[in-house]
């Protein structure tokens, strides 16, 4: 095999790869004793069809079968030989491949960047002396008081309010005519809960319950959904119910049902443990994001497009999961996956420049991850996934899901390897923080 690897780029190699006859011929051979095996041709026996016969039958098929084991064996041999990170699928050109003559042909690919890494120990970083006040104590309180609130239909009025639960019916149309995501039934919507158009809220005020209303509400020129855009929407709504949501009173028993504390004192108490655990943990995270930018600006280098092309799905699909999840409102914006993927790009781009510097820190400073790490890591995801963890252990069945696992074990391990030897200076809180405290 003749091989000649160019350099296009630091991140692209053109890859020509001469084959002579005698493997091409090899294959063609290894490639019909295979299928003599498994074709079940009427007149012959298993494993006794005439190789004509299957050349008649099966030409194109093994033509192309052959082709993709060459070129497949060939440049896994390759990438093995010559160390090269291949992070694409290659652009394969061929010439005509046939018994008996040599094969050529040729791929481009993409590579992760050779990059030079200096001075990335003992970075200086900042950090903020922060300490949790009352105040943070009782809006926690607050917080876990409301989640534990119900809702009561209103009595006293048939007027919706700012702040209403509302249980609506609506029909919208457009010159008359009904547009998709237009039409629900019983929808329950608060106002002012940000799960809808914000026009659309504003002319729910003031409708009266069991009363049919029309309603007009005009699509700003930039939302998403073209079709709306810049256009005026009638509604036909009728509203069945009007609620309002009455929290539990904060006192001993509240402390016994919702948090597992003899008293409401014991609660707050498990609050600020909570709140300045979670203080530490943001502290953490700000530190190493200081790092990573540190890291990024010192050190400027071109990023594979198949890399971060990679990413930018990744994300896209972590977002697209979680606006299902929160479910979609009367006129919601929900931004298009064009525009999903240029608002994401951004933050694509400096995931993939940090995981390409993090992981040649890791080779420098022989931070490795054992199998048996990963496996523990697995058990642990799973004892907290509960009933989905059986799910999750069949996905890491998956020899990329694992090396995934893998590569971000080694990532976060590199990071705290490097903070531990990084110089933090803590800083007085900020003013507004000192001006609350006195």
């Amino acid at each position: 095999m003749k091989v000649d690897v160019k350099v296009v780029s630091v991140i692209q190699r053109r890859i020509r790869v001469e084959l002579p006859a005698e493997a091409v011929d090899k294959e063609f051979f290894r490639v019909y004793e295979r299928l003599g095996q498994r074709a079940r041709i009427k007149g012959f026996r298993p494993g006794k069809v005439p190789r004509p016969i299957l050349e008649g039958l099966y030409r194109d098929e093994v033509r192309g079968e052959v082709l993709s084991r060459l070129v497949e064996d060939s440049l896994g041999e390759i990438f093995r030989e010559r160390k090269l990170q291949v992070v694409s699928r290659p652009e394969i050109e061929a010439n005509d491949l046939t018994e008996g003559r040599a094969f050529t042909f040729s791929a481009v690919v993409e590579v992760k960047p050779d990059i030079e890494v200096k001075n990335y120990l003992g970075k200086e970083l900042e950090k903020v002396k922060l300490s949790v006040d009352e105040a943070q104590i009782d809006l926690a309180l607050r917080h876990l008081q409301d989640s534990h609130a119900h809702l009561q239909p209103v009595e006293d009025r048939n007027v919706v309010e700012p702040g209403d639960f509302v249980v609506l019916d609506f029909v919208g149309s457009i010159d008359g005519k009904p547009f998709p995501g237009g039409r629900a039934e019983h929808y329950l919507l608060e106002l002012g809960g940000g799960r809808a158009l914000p026009q659309f809220e504003e002319a729910i005020v003031g409708l009266k319950k069991d009363g049919e209303h029309t309603i007009s509400v005009a699509y700003p020129q930039d939302y998403f959904n073209r079709e709306l855009a810049g256009k005026v929407a009638e509604f036909r709504v009728m509203v069945r119910e009007i609620k309002k949501k009455i929290p539990p009173p904060l006192d001993d028993e509240f402390a016994k049902d919702h948090g597992g504390c003899a008293s409401l004192d014991e609660l707050k108490q498990k609050i600020r443990v909570r709140l300045e655990r979670e203080l530490r943990e943001v502290q953490a995270r700000d530190l190493k994001e200081q790092l990573l930018t540190r890291l990024i600006d010192e050190h400027p280098f071109q990023v594979p497009p198949a890399l971060l092309d990679h990413q930018i799905r990744y994300l896209v699909e972590r977002h697209q999961a979680r606006l299902a999840a929160e479910g979609s409102g009367a006129g919601r914006q929900v931004p298009s996956m064009e525009q999903m993927r240029k608002d994401l790009e951004p933050h694509a781009l400096r995931q993939v420049r940090a995981m390409l510097l993090i992981e040649k820190i890791a080779g420098l400073e022989h931070i490795e991850v054992s199998e048996e790490e990963v496996q523990q890591r697995i058990d642990a995801m799973a004892l907290s996934a509960g009933e989905k963890g059986v799910s999750l252990r069949e996905l890491y069945r998956r020899s990329d899901a694992r090396e995934d696992l893998r590569s971000q074990i080694a990532f976060d391990r590199t990071l705290d390897f490097l903070l531990e030897r990084s110089k933090i200076k803590e800083l007085g809180p900020p003013v507004d923080a000192q001006d609350k405290k006195s």
